[in-house]
């Protein structure tokens, strides 16, 4: 299960994430709760989230924070997770958290969103999904294709595949190397560069 907003459900990436699983033969049921902008206090607040928990039989539940708090007010994002983590934990679940990226015009910033995440993650024994540091590694050593959108801020379908790449990886503990991409607007090439470093950044 995926709570979150726009960093999540842009270009349906955990649908991306199914689409790569059964490619590989294997089975990825997901519910993704999700609204523009949103923190996790504000689905916390609104009560839809924790009742699917409550509710459901999940293996994991991932928590992905409004973008700019992890660097704004970590404080208050850990405080927020440790609120789902508990309930996650109540119902049988695991706790796993979608590490996000930098704006593309504050790239500095990354470090204070990976510590903001990883720290909690130890804190909580969740599992880390490092899609923010797989954009790093990628961004450092290439042009093309581009992760964010022309807003500086949204991935593009580059960017939410890298994601999911990442989450494949992490999930499954498999490389997604040589899944065949058929996502218009990305070529196998890009697909396999983008694939390639989901893998490197998660065995690291």
């Amino acid at each position: 299960m995926f709570i979150g907003n726009s960093f999540t459900a842009r270009n349906k990436m955990p649908e991306l994430v199914e689409q790569m699983a059964e490619a590989r033969g294997r089975k990825f049921l997901h519910q993704l709760i999700s609204a523009g902008g949103a923190s996790l206090r504000m689905h916390w607040n609104k009560g839809d989230a924790l009742q699917a928990i409550q509710l459901g039989s999940y293996d994991y539940v991932v928590l992905q924070e409004q973008s700019t708090l992890p660097i704004k007010n970590p404080k208050r994002m850990h405080e927020n997770i440790r609120l789902f983590d508990q309930a996650i934990k109540d119902s049988g679940a695991k706790t796993a958290l979608y590490l996000t990226w930098a704006r593309q015009n504050a790239p500095d910033s990354q470090s204070a969103i990976t510590t903001a995440y990883t720290t909690i993650g130890e804190e909580l024994d969740s599992t880390i999904v490092p899609a923010g540091i797989a954009w790093q590694n990628f961004i450092r050593k290439h042009n093309h294709p581009v992760l964010h959108d022309k807003d500086q801020s949204h991935p593009s379908l580059a960017g939410s595949y890298l994601a999911a790449c990442v989450f494949f990886a992490v999930l499954f503990d498999e490389d997604p190397a040589g899944i065949v991409c058929d996502l218009k607007g990305l070529t196998q090439q890009e697909a396999e560069l983008l694939q390639s470093t989901a893998w490197t950044t998660v065995q690291k």
